[in-house]
């Protein structure tokens, strides 16, 4: 089974809710991710922007990437845990408020994904022991986490431009 980075965008009452009612949230957010879902395969076109998205088996690298590029957010791990979650993949749900929200997509409108990968190339994700390993063993390009990047930028500027926080974790 795959680690898959996760995310959703919750409004500031839901974020609040969270906190006090985890379990109330991953149901939340397992409806959401349904009907996005449904949404998707079906070809119609959603009324409003995406609560949810996943940064598939790229998480690790962005990780690694961002802290290179010394981000003030942890953008992968969330700042916080969900006090009392239990798991929901593969550990407890973790959380940004909006205010840290909008510190984040403020600093990825700085950093496009070129600049966050250049000068680094699979034999440094190797040697860092960066999940999926194998990959960068093969010498796999890092495309893949450069187009996956390139889509959190503007979920989190839709988030911070909403007021929202973010839900985080590897599911």
């Amino acid at each position: 089974m795959s680690m898959i980075g996760q995310y959703a965008c919750v409004t500031p009452a839901e974020l609040d809710r969270a906190l006090g009612d985890p379990e109330w949230a991953l149901e939340l957010v397992g409806e959401w991710m349904e009907a996005e879902a449904e949404a998707e395969a079906d070809g119609s076109s959603p009324s409003a922007p995406a609560r949810c998205m996943d940064v598939d088996k790229a998480w690790d690298a962005l990780g690694f990437l961002l802290r290179r590029a010394a981000f003030p957010v942890d953008i992968v791990h969330g700042e916080a845990a969900v006090p009392d979650a239990d798991d929901w993949g593969y550990g407890p749900p973790r959380y940004l408020p909006p205010e840290q929200v909008r510190a984040a997509a403020g600093a990825l409108a700085e950093i496009s994904g070129e600049r966050l990968t250049d000068g680094v190339g699979p034999e440094d994700l190797a040697a860092a022991e960066v999940y999926p390993s194998i990959v960068w063993e093969r010498g796999e390009s890092l495309d893949y986490v450069r187009e996956h990047y390139e889509q959190l930028r503007p979920f989190f500027r839709t988030a911070a431009d909403q007021g929202d926080g973010m839900l985080m974790w590897l599911g």
